[in-house]
């Protein structure tokens, strides 16, 4: 990490040459994925995307996060999407370009850290590998997740602090932390990545002859008020804005019950079930980065960086692991330490036969392997990277019991039909409607995963959203049939309560003025009168209710 001990490029011998090409072949690998991302922009926002827009709606109103929209999750993201959304537009469109972007700037910089520890070829094969893994239906790549933005904050600030290492400066080792604060505002789990950082901070000064003492606590104590900054200002911010109360509940008190809902069964299940299309999905890959692996114990570059690797590696996972919820895009967070050990993978192979003295045509044989790898990944997901339109891409990624597509329709109706002072309530989790409405939801229960949940505030969470329904009387009222946006069966007894207010309140003062029943290859739309009558015949439906009075 220290000046001294970088890795220092050998002259190139004739095979490495080819690898002058490296700028280019990273421009190639930028342009190839930027050009599937634009193709499928349009993709319908999903329930997570539905959130974070429509957070960063309310806050492009001047809305402070927790006031109109509760959730667990820290406003990073939320304040991330509103600048996205300030310069590219309020739509999947300009979000997903924000992706595009986000996803681009992850890629050079994790080709920069490759590079800089272990020469331009593991800089190209990192960014390569990170590129195609993070673009991909496995990880639920289209979707522009917190984990990505968690990754960006994340490799700008390791970067920073190794060159905050070589260089002394304590201005570094403050923005180093600043970036890995974000990565913690974006989403709770970055916790992991800053404090990896902090502890290989600390194992720099452990290795050296002589610790001084002095010099590590003033950059640590640096470093670590730079991780403070962004979460102390957004405590202050929120306290101001008069929603801290709402806040601390939602991001500590209720999150640390959730986080706590699964057993290690329950995660082992998890875990097999969404690692393994991950593994499937570019498996010479991760065989080229297990390999990178093993090269941290034979090849001198990578057994001097074994330590910063293997530690980014493990608090990576412990960060895809938080909760033992073990989501597809979880593992977004685990992809850079597998993008670099890919890129030590084919450069120590190389590197290898150099030693060896090969014949040249068979010393690039590792890149080529590499490219096939890649190739082979690229053509068994060719469908989605270059045909399917962006709503059947959105089908075939969800399912039909995902109405992301139906959203855009039914919010579009409500527009419509409603006032801009207006509220509305889906009792379901879509809050993309409410994003693609303009419209303030009657309730801060934009999920109702939580009022489902065998926690001790489901009760307590029932009354309230109930309450502010009451209260707020929404002009229109959208009904999901489906378990999956409940995230229980219809017959839990904890949706039973809720439902036993919920099915007279609306009898009592709403009429039905649509109905849409989901539905290959399209769902189907009624509206009006014919709502009323229209007996349902998919397994699936949503309806849309509006206030008699």
């Amino acid at each position: 990490m220290s000046g001294e001990e970088a890795v220092s490029n050998p002259p190139e011998s004739p095979a490495r040459r080819f690898f002058r090409w490296h700028v280019a072949v990273l421009l190639l690998i930028l342009v190839l994925f930027s050009v599937v991302r634009w193709r499928l922009a349009g993709m319908p926002l999903e329930r997570d995307e539905g959130e974070y827009a429509y957070a960063g709606q309310l806050l492009l109103q001047g809305i402070p996060p927790y006031q109109f929209a509760y959730n667990m999750k820290l406003p990073g993201t939320y304040a991330a999407y509103a600048v996205i959304m300030a310069v590219l537009g309020q739509t999947p469109q300009g979000i997903h370009l924000g992706l595009l972007l986000v996803n681009a700037a992850t890629v050079v910089l994790i080709y920069f850290l490759a590079a800089r520890l272990f020469g331009t070829l593991a800089g190209t094969v990192a960014a390569a590998t990170y590129a195609l893994l993070s673009t991909h239906q496995s990880t639920l790549g289209f979707a522009a997740h917190a984990t990505h933005f968690v990754v960006l904050a994340a490799m700008a600030g390791l970067i920073l602090l190794l060159r905050a290492d070589e260089r002394g400066k304590l201005s570094m080792f403050f923005c180093s932390g600043l970036f890995f604060g974000l990565a913690f505002l974006m989403k709770q789990p970055g916790i992991f990545l800053g404090a990896f950082a902090f502890l290989y901070l600390i194992f720099v000064h452990w290795r050296r002859p002589r610790i001084d003492w002095a010099r590590l606590g003033q950059q640590a104590g640096v470093f670590l008020l730079g991780c403070a900054s962004p979460f102390a200002l957004t405590c202050v911010l929120l306290w101001r804005a008069g929603v801290f109360k709402n806040f601390w509940f939602w991001t500590f008190s209720y999150a640390l019950q959730y986080s706590s809902l699964k057993s290690l069964k329950d995660g082992w299940e998890l875990f097999t079930y969404h690692v393994l299309p991950i593994l499937g999905a570019a498996p010479g890959v991760w065989i080229i980065a297990l390999i990178g692996l093993t090269a941290l114990l034979w090849h001198p570059p990578a057994r001097r960086y074994a330590v910063l690797i293997v530690g980014l590696f493990v608090f990576s996972s412990l960060a895809v692991s938080a909760g033992l919820y073990f989501r597809s895009h979880y593992f977004v967070l685990v992809l850079p330490a597998i993008a670099l050990l890919a890129g030590i993978g084919v450069a120590a192979a190389v590197s290898l036969l150099d030693a060896k003295q090969v014949h040249p045509m068979f010393r690039i044989l590792p890149v080529v392997v590499f490219a096939v790898a890649c190739g082979w990944a690229i053509k068994k997901n060719a469908p989605h990277y270059f045909s399917l339109s962006p709503l059947q891409a959105c089908r075939a990624v969800y399912g039909v019991n995902s109405p992301f597509p139906e959203a855009l329709p039914i919010a579009a109706y409500l527009r419509e039909h409603t006032a801009p002072t207006d509220r509305i309530i889906v009792l379901g989790s879509e809050p993309e409607i409410y994003f693609y409405a303009h419209r303030l939801s009657a309730s801060g229960y934009i999920y109702v995963y939580g009022l489902m949940e065998n926690q001790p505030y489901w009760t307590q969470m029932q009354k309230q959203m109930i309450g502010e329904i009451e209260a707020n009387r929404p002009a229109y009222l959208v009904y999901v049939n489906d378990p999956a946006s409940w995230l229980t069966t219809m017959g839990s007894s904890r949706i039973a309560p809720f439902l036993d207010w919920a099915n007279p309140y609306v009898k009592s003062h709403y009429e039905k003025v649509g109905l849409v029943e989901l539905a290959e290859p399209e769902s189907r739309y009624v509206w009006g009168d014919q709502a009323r009558s229209t007996r349902p015949q998919a397994q699936y439906q949503i309806s849309i209710f509006k206030r008699k009075e």
